[in-house]
């Protein structure tokens, strides 16, 4: 197979390795079944719960969880890795403070000097692939020569255990954790290919409320969470059933692979019907597409990372090998899919 780069005047950038961290001792589903009520929801396939997830403590922060997510890559690369990083990028699902991004500080907690430190605010499922396209261009445009992305799905500890929430039939799918890649500008395990899209036509169609008048900010009663009424929770299904094989696709189509000869490939991890039905589309077996759901529930954006790193210490990643990534976001707003011959240490 001929992976050679199509654009030829662009230097080859590389994810040369990731890493990830699962807060706390795992929770079992009978933490939210005591509070659970009849709910027509629940019956729906979007949230049938995991045996297991991840919670984060109320103290416990975004960056404490970046931290403790690049930990192996400072043993695997050395000490030195983190400080020269050039680029780095961070999403948070729930951000720490509304009015500050978690980069900065993220950067003077690992001792890191980059030249752009940038926020990435969406991308939500799929943040990781978007993450990976803008670090891939600011690197192909730049003398900078480094990047470190960082995706932490924080809110289902503080969010879904909330009095209100915890009963409700979507509060026992989220987990919490922190997924990080490393990126290199060479051709050690070039990323082949990348397929970004935007569909601002659902950008509404999910939706984050305190159940009442009460905005988010303002005291009150009601608790904040992501909320989708059952008709569009219907919608959505049907849409991410078909925007992850899309952009897939997309993708194998421009590196001249059949997506059943993918080696490996790592979608976002939102409930197991999906999971079927996007390794049905793609016509492969269970044991090439990861499954992480069942273990550590709905990790958001930090699925693709965690789920890769799972793999990659399982020993289950093959040097040479394609790994394809693709997630969509949200209600059904962004999709995005990234292929990666594989050689990560």
């Amino acid at each position: 197979m001929d992976f050679t780069d199509p654009a030829l005047a662009l230097p080859p950038v590389s994810l040369v390795d990731v890493a990830s961290y699962l807060p706390g001792e795992p929770v079992g589903t009978e933490y939210f079944t005591r509070y659970s009520r009849s709910d027509r929801m629940a019956k729906n396939v979007m949230f049938r719960s995991p045996t297991t997830r991840h919670h984060r403590q109320r103290d416990e922060t975004a960056v404490d969880m970046v931290e403790r997510a690049v930990q192996p890559l400072i043993e695997r690369h050395g000490s030195d890795v983190l400080s020269g990083i050039d680029v780095l990028l961070t999403h948070t699902q729930l951000p720490d403070n509304p009015v500050l991004g978690a980069g900065p500080e993220v950067a003077r907690r690992l001792g890191m000097k980059p030249a752009h430190v940038i926020d990435v605010h969406n991308g939500g499922c799929a943040a990781f692939v978007h993450m990976m396209a803008l670090a891939r261009t600011i690197l192909r445009g730049t003398a900078a020569r480094t990047a470190l992305i960082a995706v932490t799905q924080n809110c289902a500890g503080p969010v879904f255990t909330q009095s209100e929430i915890r009963g409700l039939a979507q509060a026992p799918v989220p987990g919490d954790g922190c997924g990080v890649g490393l990126l290199v500008k060479n051709n050690s395990a070039p990323i082949l290919d990348i397929e970004c899209r935007t569909y601002p036509e659902f950008a509404g169609d999910m939706d984050f409320s305190t159940g009442s008048e009460r905005k988010y900010w303002e005291p009150g009663a009601g608790q904040g969470c992501v909320s989708f009424t059952e008709s569009k929770v219907t919608k959505v299904f049907a849409r991410g059933n078909r925007l992850v094989p899309e952009v897939a696709m997309a993708v194998c189509d421009r590196i001249g692979v059949r997506s059943g000869e993918i080696d490996t490939f790592v979608t976002n991890q939102p409930n197991r019907l999906f999971l079927r039905n996007w390794r049905d589309a793609l016509e492969l077996p269970a044991q090439r597409h990861p499954d992480t759901f069942d273990r550590c529930g709905n990790l958001f954006g930090a699925a693709i990372p965690v789920t890769l790193d799972a793999e990659q210490r399982a020993g289950r990643l093959t040097p040479g090998s394609v790994v394809l990534m693709a997630a969509f976001a949200h209600a059904g707003d962004f999709a995005g899919a990234a292929a990666v011959r594989w050689g990560a240490v």
